[in-house]
């Protein structure tokens, strides 16, 4: 109890949203030098693509290795260690002489870089009561949401002012800079728990508690993201329209994802967690079941579609923040494992669905709506089929 009397929850707070934000921007913020990467360091357009996938790859590993470790060791410790590494192999990039190369560097990076993510739920857990939880987990979803729109622009930036190691540089000194404040204040972090419980991810697995908050939240998001990674190429092939189409779409989209998020903490306390969690839930998957009848009617207005695919964002910003939380509350102590899986099974779920509706997101609205809507569908599912967290 002393520790969190003793930490600020703010700072604290401050700290963790940029380790997490520095862990996703090492996608985004490189995104734009792709292409030229080539012609720079010699090696295929194929081979430059390794380079976003490899830090995937290697973010998947992190998430589980820092998970395991952070149920074992100060998380704290972990934090600092994991930035500066990340800050370390973010420089080694630069020096990188061959594509090859970069792209085993990308999988060291991607790997650092996810000890922020393991670790936020379970210290916010650790340092807020249950509302203020929820709405502080929804105020760094919303700041998240923003990485994948604002982060590009800033790499274009980078890219033509300073060249393509230019992204790089920044991602290691920012990384470094926080590392240097995480060490200094690491004090007004929750201290680890003095007696641990025992875990394994096994035990979460077979957990259907568990599995009801993972799941769930991993299909709802899965089926949301599936429609977006598809959604470029569905609109300009699919259905004759451009790239602003999309931009006005994903902008409707993340405004109202960002309101549902913020407002989830205090209608989670007013209305009870479970509800909002199907509730949430149940109107995404409702949102990309329009979309789909629409499809099937013959729509396709670019405009139409913006309009149809709110409920899906909002639905998410309702249900995303207690759910997330409910499952670290379902680790039973467990924070950093139960984190883990559920950033995993995300992750896991999203790359699947995106591979199966990649060779029909030309073919119009209908298949990509169909493989989105029965993933989210199965969020539904889980919530029915599987028990809650006990009062």
């Amino acid at each position: 109890m002393t520790d969190r009397r003793t930490a600020a929850p703010l700072l604290a707070f401050g700290l963790l949203v940029l380790g997490t934000i520095l862990g996703l921007a090492g996608t985004d913020l490189i995104l734009p030098a792709v292409p030229s990467l080539p012609e720079t360091l010699r090696g295929s357009q194929a081979m430059a693509q390794l380079v976003l996938a490899a830090f995937v790859a290697g973010g998947c590993i992190g998430l589980l290795a820092f998970g395991e470790l952070g149920a074992r060791i100060d998380q704290r410790n972990l934090l600092v260690i994991s930035l500066a590494a990340y800050a370390l192999v973010s420089f080694a990039c630069m020096a990188a002489p061959s594509l090859s190369v970069l792209v085993g560097l990308r999988f060291l990076q991607g790997l650092t870089g996810s000890a922020a993510a393991v670790f936020a739920p379970g210290m916010i857990r650790a340092m807020f009561s249950e509302e203020k939880a929820v709405g502080a987990l929804g105020f760094m979803a919303s700041i998240e949401s923003l990485i994948p729109a604002l982060a590009p622009v800033l790499g274009v930036w980078l890219l033509l002012a300073f060249g393509w190691k230019s992204s790089f540089l920044a991602l290691g000194i920012l990384s470094l800079g926080v590392a240097a404040l995480v060490a200094m204040l690491r004090h007004r972090l929750p201290a680890p728990p003095s007696t641990r419980a025992p875990g394994s991810y096994l035990r979460h697995v077979i957990n259907p508690v568990f599995l009801r908050y993972a799941l769930s939240q991993a299909f709802t998001l899965a089926g949301l993201l599936i429609f977006v990674f598809g959604a470029p190429a569905m609109i300009t092939k699919g259905l004759g329209g451009d790239l602003g189409d999309f931009i006005i779409m994903q902008v409707t989209g993340i405004a109202f994802f960002i309101a549902g998020s913020n407002f989830a903490g205090k209608l989670s306390a007013r209305f009870e967690p479970e509800p909002m969690i199907l509730f949430g839930s149940t109107m995404s998957a409702a949102g990309l079941a329009g979309i789909l009848i629409y499809a099937l009617l013959g729509g396709t207005a670019p405009l139409m579609l913006a309009a149809l695919f709110v409920p899906v964002n909002l639905g998410l910003g309702f249900r995303g923040p207690p759910g997330f939380y409910r499952a670290v509350v379902a680790a039973r102590g467990d924070d950093a494992r139960g984190s883990a899986l559920v950033l995993v099974a995300i992750l896991s779920t999203t790359a699947a669905g995106t591979a199966i509706a990649a060779p029909f997101v030309t073919f119009g609205m209908v298949p990509l709506a169909a493989i989105g809507t029965a993933v989210s569908c199965a969020s539904v599912l889980c919530l029915i089929a599987l028990p809650k967290l006990s009062a």
